[in-house]
């Protein structure tokens, strides 16, 4: 689960890292106030879970509390579109002003789990404000990597070791350590998959201060968190996905695919996204509904994937334990009539009453094409798409 900056910089402040003073902001006028009262030179920020917002326009140096009011006024109400968000944006509800720093050298760093190793890991760089994929692929050696330890966390001497890595001045080393190691406990007690400061900031005073800061949280460990789990906005969802959670849906959208995937299982669902590439296709979302789905579920999954405009041709790839082939068969039939879709679909049944499931879709009307396996869909799937080459194949 992603988080706003504001509510970012108000966790990492109760770990006791230092962070700018900020307030948040609904109206203009609000904005204003907040300006006031922090001088009135002040930094005000678009709140939305995307990175690239100051190329976007998302970010602006206001010099006073009017100039902080106008730029509020011409961020709130509108989507901002950056390269992370598709081209349609997402809304902009609230702005984050903040005091102005005076920085001499932005610094980047970050902690997130290492799957190889299967522990947390501290990145830092010297080159921070950068997108750090631009700075691993054009200078490797300017990034510093440190694994925790799963039983005894972050040592202080890793902590020093990154500070002294990242060139701070002798005088900021010590808080720099500090700040590493209370960043390492805000990752772990909060059940982290990152956090990343960018920038990282020295001032012109030797101060160190997180300037930037983007936490997502483990939806797996949620329920550890309750008051984190308030921190939720369904706003900045794409609207398929928002429906899909409410439903208990595993389900992501993916750009560029016209092959909607409903299965049940996500290893399954990864290898039917592979064989989905394999027949020369691009999956457009990846659908998990679960190993034992109710009719319900299975009757919005099927609706979430003929409400995506750019899927032509659906592709269920089921394998029945404890969820069973006729009842999502039937769910499958149910939402087809509901939404009145003419999308062809190709099913891929094994398992628990696949036999009664694959005869209540021969049986429904529907352009549906029943495969054995999934090698036998992906054959199917190929043939249909085919004719099609890029243009739209099948209709509503």
């Amino acid at each position: 689960m992603n988080i706003h900056e504001y509510q970012a910089r108000e966790i990492l402040e109760r770990f006791g890292l230092p962070v700018p003073k900020a307030g948040v902001a609904s109206t203009p006028a609000e904005a204003r106030a907040v300006a006031e009262k922090l001088g009135g030179r002040v930094v005000v920020k678009a709140q939305v879970h995307a990175g690239g917002r100051g190329k976007a326009g998302g970010v602006k140096l206001a010099s006073s509390p009017e100039e902080a009011e106008q730029f509020a006024a011409a961020m709130l109400g509108t989507n901002l579109v950056t390269h992370q968000t598709g081209p349609q944006g997402v809304p902009v509800r609230k702005v984050m002003v903040a005091e102005a720093t005076d920085i001499a050298d932005e610094l980047y760093l970050s902690i997130i789990v290492d799957g190889d190793l299967g522990v947390p890991v501290v990145i830092a760089s010297t080159e921070g404000g950068m997108d750090i994929e631009e700075v691993a692929d054009k200078t490797p050696e300017k990034l510093f990597r440190v694994a925790g330890d799963p039983l005894i966390g972050l040592s202080p001497y890793h902590a020093r070791d990154i500070a002294a890595a990242l060139g701070v001045p002798a005088s900021a080393q010590r808080a720099t350590a500090a700040l590493i190691s209370n960043l390492y406990r805000v990752f772990v007690e909060n059940d982290c998959s990152l956090v990343e400061i960018n920038p990282l900031v020295i001032t012109r005073d030797g101060g160190v201060i997180a300037l930037d800061a983007k936490i997502n949280i483990e939806d797996d460990a949620l329920f550890r968190h309750k008051d984190l789990a308030a921190l939720y906005d369904p706003e900045q969802e794409d609207e398929l996905e928002r429906r899909a959670r409410g439903s208990d849906l595993a389900y992501v959208k993916l750009d560029g695919g016209r092959v909607g995937c409903m299965v049940n299982g996500a290893g399954l669902a990864m290898a039917t996204m592979d064989i989905t590439k394999w027949a020369g296709a691009n999956p457009a979302n990846f659908l998990d509904i679960g190993g034992s789905a109710e009719q319900e579920r299975i009757e919005e999954a099927f609706r979430i994937i003929v409400s995506d405009s750019d899927v032509e041709i659906i592709l269920v790839n089921l394998f029945a334990g404890i969820a069973r082939s006729d009842v999502v068969a039937q769910g499958i039939v149910n939402a087809a009539r509901e939404t009145g879709t003419s999308l062809p679909m190709v099913v891929a049944m094994r398992g628990t009453n696949a036999e009664e499931g694959r005869k209540i879709l021969s049986e429904s009307g529907l352009d549906i094409t029943a495969a054995l396996d999934l090698a036998g869909a992906a054959e199917v799937l190929r043939d249909k798409l085919a004719p099609a080459g890029h243009g739209k194949g099948g209709s509503r």
